[in-house]
């Protein structure tokens, strides 16, 4: 998810942040001394599994794999659709970087697919879980859709949660969908960019770097701009710099739970819980302050957004504020844009909203990639 956390920076005055960095390892032992999440009808085995570290790859990948049948066994809207007419591939891949990466493809099994459909995920996303239904679903419309985890989150290689240049994580995306589209069977398909949250803002900055080599994009509840009242105070942003500077791994950046803010129906809300290689941690100050200095520089650059856009954003997400989505749809220099503004929306608009918005919003999806096939 996008960090709208930012505003509680506000609340903590030097003294409060200099204390949190001298109670830091304090804090972290009672988080693992803590009460984790427990399901119902695990084996004792498989939750000690769960309950692992998750910091390296290596406890992430045990816990996918142990716990996938059951992630996906949930009972949600998004994994009603049928696959058996799917032909899904996932791999592990070393970039140039010598990271490995988890990839993931969803194909219609047979016939050339309408276009290539290439998703970036979220802060506090992964591309194993609630996107699995997604891209069963946008595959099952005619569509090639391929995603991967970046470095650091769900199954890639890299400290969880921990980004320490916005920039070089976006080459790494770029690197790989490069890949994707070079493929003889796909290279001469439309190919369009889908980012949710802060894989909007990955969206765009791959765009402004790639800006002839996209057939559009999606962005839902896309993290493009910070509005005036969340950006922390100049004092405050730069107390957080000089730490991290010295601690830029450190988990210190206070956020209110993102689950709550994000899914407004309360049963899917609970099911975020089994997307257990997400990261669901204060955010490491290198992180945060990547975050905010991209979606700084975003905000400078909106006018050269010049791709076919698709922006589609719930009125009372209180992640990403919707004002962030009206400005890009203002600005943007593309001649073809859309801007779609759901009532009463929450931010997570294809997994966390009633079946029957979860329906509309993907509909209204489907409907824009047609039109533009």
């Amino acid at each position: 998810m996008a960090l709208k956390s930012s505003e509680l920076y506000k609340r903590h005055s030097f003294r409060e942040l200099k204390a949190k960095i001298f109670t830091g390892k304090r804090e972290r032992a009672v988080k693992v001394m803590g009460n984790p999440v427990k399901f119902e009808g695990v084996s004792e085995e498989l939750q000690k599994i769960l309950d692992a570290d998750m910091d390296q790859v290596g406890p992430r990948r045990r816990a996918r794999e142990a716990f996938k049948d059951t992630q996906l066994s949930i009972d949600h809207v998004l994994f009603e659709t049928p696959y058996d007419g799917l032909k899904m591939t996932e791999s592990y891949e070393v970039n140039s970087r010598g990271l490995e990466i988890f990839t993931k493809s969803w194909l219609p099994d047979s016939g050339s697919p309408k276009a290539v459909v290439c998703f970036c995920h979220g802060y506090g996303d992964t591309c194993t879980f609630f996107f699995e239904g997604i891209a069963r679903k946008l595959a099952s419309s005619g569509y090639g859709v391929f995603a991967m985890d970046y470095p650091g989150f769900g199954l890639s290689e890299g400290l969880h949660g921990y980004i320490p240049d916005f920039d070089i994580l976006v080459d790494d995306v770029i690197e790989h969908y490069s890949k994707v589209k070079e493929n003889p069977d796909l290279h001469k398909l439309p190919s369009f960019l889908f980012g949710q949250s802060m894989g909007g803002a990955v969206a765009l900055k791959i765009h402004l770097k790639q800006p002839e080599a996209w057939s559009g994009a999606v962005l839902v509840a896309p993290m493009c701009k910070i509005a005036e009242d969340m950006v922390p105070p100049w004092l405050v942003t730069k107390i957080l710099i000089g730490v991290a500077k010295v601690l830029p791994k450190h988990k210190l950046v206070p956020q209110k739970d993102l689950a709550e803010l994000a899914f407004r129906d309360v049963k899917k809300r609970e099911q975020t819980a089994y997307n257990v290689v997400a990261y669901k941690h204060k955010p490491r100050l290198r992180t945060a302050l990547e975050l905010l200095t991209t979606t700084k520089e975003i905000e400078q650059q909106l006018e050269k957004v010049s791709l076919p856009l698709l922006i589609l954003h719930g009125k009372e997400d209180k992640v990403t504020d919707p004002s962030v989505s009206k400005a890009l749809y203002e600005k943007a220099s593309s001649a073809d844009k859309k801007l779609n503004l759901y009532d009463d929306a929450f931010h997570a608009l294809l997994e966390g909203e009633p079946d029957e918005m979860i329906h509309r919003v993907f509909s209204d999806i489907v409907s824009w990639l047609d039109e533009h096939c």
